[in-house]
């Protein structure tokens, strides 16, 4: 069954990494892909990373997660969230009719395009989506040097 992938424009080019990500996702067969073709990769969250001028705007996917069980940390450029889904009470396997939905850790890094400064990042989490605000570090302003004549 065919994976639906983002539309990518016209002349837009691949990083090396994403492209490495995809040869790998390709190459190795996940024996769940062919029986939950809903679901993204599995232990993963879907992200989307946005450039909003001043600042980069992160939101990411974790459906049934409570905010003191996500974990958010920036090294450098790299992004690493970490979050676990805990299953409310324990069912009997018997009485399941379906059966779709997984619990346990998920995590996700991803490089951030541009250095940001993680003591004024802002992290909200609300119906599943958590949103993280980081903002920019602020680029040293280009100075201009006066030039006098020898004396």
């Amino acid at each position: 069954m065919a994976q639906l992938v983002p539309r990518r424009e016209r002349g837009e080019l691949v990083s090396l990494r994403d492209a490495i990500d995809r040869l790998f996702e390709e190459a190795f067969v996940r024996p769940w892909s062919e029986f939950f073709p809903w679901s993204a990769r599995y232990g993963e969250m879907a992200v989307d990373v946005l450039d909003e001028g001043d600042k980069i705007v992160v939101e990411a996917s974790m459906p049934g997660v409570k905010p003191e069980d996500v974990d958010v940390r920036i090294q450098g450029n790299m992004l690493t969230i970490k979050a676990e889904s805990k299953r409310e009470k324990e069912v009997s396997e018997d009485k399941y009719v379906y059966k779709e939905r997984s619990y346990g850790m998920m995590q996700r890094s991803v490089s951030l395009p541009v250095e940001v400064d993680a003591d004024k990042a802002e992290a909200v989490l609300e119906h599943g989506v958590l949103r993280l605000s980081l903002p920019k570090v602020a680029a040293e302003k280009a100075r201009q040097i006066k030039v006098k004549p020898a004396k």
